[in-house]
């Protein structure tokens, strides 16, 4: 059996870590994918940026935020190439989510 998250056509593959839309397979990295899988998760509530970088970087030693802000540019531009614009949104002073 295969767990796929679904929001706005766009399919995970939980069991291989791919997303796909109209056919299109959007290549992810690691990080891409687990930042995809929280938000989907959560789909309808915004997710804080500590928390996604709790799920990113398991590690005690301080992470930068900048890196959260790459990561997630990095991502959206993926999602907006395959046709996905605007699928993650910032909820200022929060976090993120997906529309």
């Amino acid at each position: 059996q295969t767990d796929l998250l679904e929001h706005r056509g766009a399919i995970l593959n939980t069991s291989d870590a791919s997303l796909t839309y109209n056919d299109i397979k959007v290549e992810l990295s690691k990080n891409d994918y687990k930042i995809l899988k929280m938000l989907l998760e959560n789909k309808g509530k915004a997710v804080g940026r500590e928390a996604i970088m709790a799920r990113l970087w398991e590690t005690d030693s301080y992470i930068d935020e900048n890196t959260l802000t790459v990561n997630m540019t990095r991502l959206r531009k993926k999602l907006e190439a395959a046709g996905l614009a605007g699928f993650i949104v910032t909820k200022k002073g929060i976090g993120y989510m997906v529309t």
